[in-house]
C-alpha cells in the first residue's frame, strides 16, 4: 500500500501563493465595499452574506497555506459577521468602523504573508483582542472605535489618507495586473497565432526560391500576414480593456472616511461602471482620482447646517461618471457644493506673481488656476488641505497619459471637473515629422493641420507668432528647441496642434505622414525630460520621441522657455535668455 507522504502532489508553492495574494486582495476589495454599503443598507441580506462568503474563503485559503496569522484573524472576523447575519448584533456606524479597521489588518497581514513572515505585531494583536471583546459583548453593541486604529484605518499618511497609496507587497504590487481573460479570447488568439505562423512560413518559402514569378504571390502572402498581426493586436487590446466599476468603487471607503472626519454627510453615486478601459490608464488614473475626490469633500461640500441654511439637501453628492467620447474615455467628478471661489483664486494668484495686478481673467483662466502649484484657497493648513499641493499633481499626471482635465464650476452649485484620456496607452495613431536629422512622433489626436510657415518667418528663431486665418497662432521651432545641428529648411512646415482650448504650431523640416506607433518608454535616465511624453520606433527603424503636446502648447503660449530645453551653444543661449527676460 503507498504511504501517504508518496502520494504529496508536487506543485510550485510560490505559484500557488501568488494566486492566493491575488485572490485575497479581491475578496478583501469585495469586503471593503461591501462593509460600505452595508452601513446605508443594514438589512441587505445578499449583501450581508456576500461580506461572510468574502471572509470565509480568505480563512481556509491561508489555512490551506498555513498562514496562521491571517487564519486566526479571519477566524475572529468571520464570527462576528456571523453575528450580524444572525440578526444578533445591530449595524452601527461604530461596527462598521471596526469591521473596515479588520479589512486593513488584513491587508498588512497579507503583506507580510507575501514577505514569509506569520504573526501579528501588539498592535495587531490588541485590535483583536476589540474584536473578541465585541463577540463577548452581551449589550450587542460595538464598542466605539479608537486609539491607533482609528476610522480613517490603521496606517495613515502625514495628511490622514489610507491606504489610497498602494499596499506594499512584493508580488501584490502587480495585482491590477493581473486579468481574468475569457477563454474563448484565447483560443482566438492561439488560432490567429497558427495562422500567423503559417503565413510567415509561406513568405519565408517564396523569398528562400527568389523567383520574380513569385514576387506578386509574395506580396499577397505579406499582406495576409499584416492583416492577420492587425487581427491579433486588436484582441490583445481587447484583452487589456477592462471596467471601470472596481476603481469607482474603491473610492466609496474614502468618501465614507473622509466625510465622518470632516463630520459631512456625502453620498457617492457611480455611473458607467461598465466602461471599459485599458487598464495602465486605470492603473494611472487612481491617486488623480484620489486627490480630487479628497478635493471634492473637503472643498467642495459644505457642512450639513451650512447647506440647510443655504436650502440644499444636508447631505451632499458626489457623482463619479465615465463614457465614451470620440474615441476617448471621459471622467467626470461631480459635487453639488459650494463651487470655485473665483475672487479668492485670482486673489492667491496675484499674491503668488502668477496674474498681474492688472490682468483680467475670464471664467476658463480663472477655473484653470486650481491647478497652479502653491494656490489653495483654504484659510488654513489642515492635515487634508491648505498647502496648495495636490491638483497640481493631477494636471501633470493627467497630461502624463495625454489626457486633458478641464474644471466647470458654479458658486452654490457646485463644480465638475472633466478628464479626457486615451481609451490605451499602447498604441497611438501617430503624426510624424522631422526637424534637422531627427524624427518626432505627434498624436494624430492632437493634431489640427498642417501649413506653410510665410517665408518671412524663416530663419532660426526658437518662438514666434504668425497670423493664421486673422487670430494669432504662437509656434515653436523644434529644431532650435531641441538644439539639433544643421541649417533650416528651404520650406518649413508648421503644424497646428491644441491642448484644451489653446492652440501652438510646431514648425518642422518635413512631414513625414501617419502611421500607427507602438509606444515604447524612456529609460529612467530620460524620464521626466521636458517636452517627451516617450519614444516610439519608427519605419525606417530609428528611435523618435513622441512630444508632450500639452506642456508644449503650455511653453509656447506663455514663451517661457526652460533652461533644460535651452541649447548648449553660447550664443543662442544669449539670444533665448533675451527672449524670456533673463540673464545670459
Amino acid at each position: 500500500m503507498t504511504a501517504p507522504e508518496d502520494l504529496e502532489m508536487d506543485f510550485d508553492r510560490d505559484a500557488l501563493i501568488g494566486v492566493f495574494l491575488a485572490e485575497a486582495e479581491e475578496r478583501l476589495g469585495q469586503m471593503e465595499g461591501g462593509l460600505v454599503l452595508l452601513e446605508d443598507h443594514p438589512s441587505d441580506e445578499e449583501l450581508l452574506q456576500a461580506i461572510f462568503r468574502a471572509a470565509h474563503t480568505l480563512k481556509g485559503n491561508s489555512a490551506t497555506l498555513g498562514f496562521g496569522a491571517l487564519t486566526e484573524f479571519t477566524h475572529v472576523l468571520e464570527d462576528l459577521l456571523e453575528r450580524v447575519r444572525s440578526r444578533t448584533l445591530p449595524v452601527t456606524g461604530d461596527l462598521v468602523s471596526l469591521l473596515l479597521g479588520s479589512v486593513d489588518i488584513l491587508r498588512q497581514l497579507l503583506s507580510d504573508a507575501a514577505r514569509g513572515l506569520d504573526g501579528m505585531s501588539d498592535a495587531q494583536r490588541s485590535y483583536l483582542g476589540r474584536l473578541s471583546s465585541v463577540l463577548g459583548n452581551t449589550s450587542a453593541e460595538a464598542a466605539p472605535v479608537e486609539g491607533p486604529f482609528s476610522e480613517r484605518g490603521p496606517e495613515e499618511g502625514p495628511e490622514g489618507s489610507r491606504a489610497e497609496k498602494s499596499v506594499e507587497i512584493p508580488g501584490l504590487n502587480l495585482l491590477t495586473r493581473t486579468l481574468r481573460v475569457d477563454i474563448d479570447r484565447l483560443d482566438q488568439m492561439l488560432d490567429l497565432v497558427g495562422e500567423i505562423a503559417v503565413s510567415r512560413g509561406r513568405l519565408r518559402q517564396l523569398l528562400e526560391q527568389r523567383r520574380n514569378s513569385d514576387l506578386e504571390e509574395a506580396l499577397e502572402v505579406h499582406e495576409e500576414t499584416d492583416r492577420l498581426d492587425m487581427d491579433l493586436q486588436e484582441l490583445v487590446m481587447k484583452i487589456r480593456m477592462i471596467p471601470v466599476g472596481p476603481t469607482f468603487h474603491h473610492f466609496a471607503r474614502t468618501i465614507r472616511d473622509l466625510s465622518r472626519t470632516l463630520n459631512k454627510q456625502v453620498r457617492f453615486v457611480t455611473e458607467g461602471e461598465d466602461v471599459e478601459v485599458d487598464m495602465t490608464v486605470i492603473e494611472r488614473i487612481r491617486d488623480p482620482l484620489t486627490h480630487m475626490i479628497r478635493n471634492a469633500v473637503d472643498h467642495g461640500i459644505e457642512a450639513p447646517d451650512v447647506r440647510a441654511s443655504a436650502g440644499k439637501d444636508p447631505c451632499g453628492c458626489i457623482r463619479l461618471r465615465a463614457f465614451h467620447d470620440t474615441g476617448s474615455i471621459v471622467i467626470q467628478i461631480v459635487d453639488d457644493g459650494s463651487g470655485l471661489d473665483r475672487a479668492r483664486l485670482v486673489e492667491r494668484a496675484r499674491a503668488k506673481g502668477l496674474v498681474e495686478a492688472t490682468e483680467e481673467l475670464g471664467e476658463i483662466a480663472v477655473n484653470q488656476l486650481i491647478f497652479e502649484p502653491g494656490i489653495s484657497t483654504s484659510d488654513a493648513v489642515t492635515e487634508l488641505s491648505g498647502r496648495g499641493v495636490g491638483l497640481d499633481v493631477v494636471r501633470r499626471n493627467v497630461e502624463a497619459l495625454r489626457g486633458s482635465v478641464e474644471v466647470e464650476s458654479e458658486a452654490g452649485r457646485g463644480t465638475t471637473i472633466t478628464l479626457r484620456l486615451p481609451l490605451t496607452l499602447a498604441i497611438i495613431d501617430g503624426f510624424v515629422v522631422k526637424a534637422s536629422d531627427e524624427s518626432y512622433v505627434i498624436p494624430v489626436e492632437a493634431v489640427i493641420e498642417c501649413i506653410d510657415l510665410p517665408a518671412e518667418e524663416r530663419g532660426t528663431g526658437l518662438s514666434g507668432l504668425i497670423n493664421l486665418r486673422g487670430s494669432p497662432l504662437p509656434y515653436l521651432r523644434l529644431r532650435e528647441l531641441f538644439g539639433l545641428p544643421g541649417e533650416a529648411a528651404p520650406r518649413e512646415n508648421v503644424v497646428v496642434v491644441r491642448n484644451e482650448t489653446a492652440q501652438a504650431g510646431f514648425v518642422v523640416d518635413a512631414l513625414l505622414g501617419g502611421s500607427q506607433i507602438v509606444i515604447k518608454p524612456l529609460g529612467r535616465l530620460f524620464r521626466g525630460l521636458p517636452g517627451v511624453a516617450g519614444s516610439a520606433i519608427v519605419g525606417d527603424g530609428r528611435v523618435a520621441l513622441i512630444l508632450d503636446v500639452p506642456r508644449l502648447v503650455r511653453t509656447a503660449l506663455s514663451r517661457e522657455i526652460p533652461r533644460s530645453f535651452v541649447p548648449s551653444n553660447s550664443t543662442e543661449r544669449a539670444r533665448e535668455a533675451r527672449l524670456v527676460g533673463e540673464k545670459p
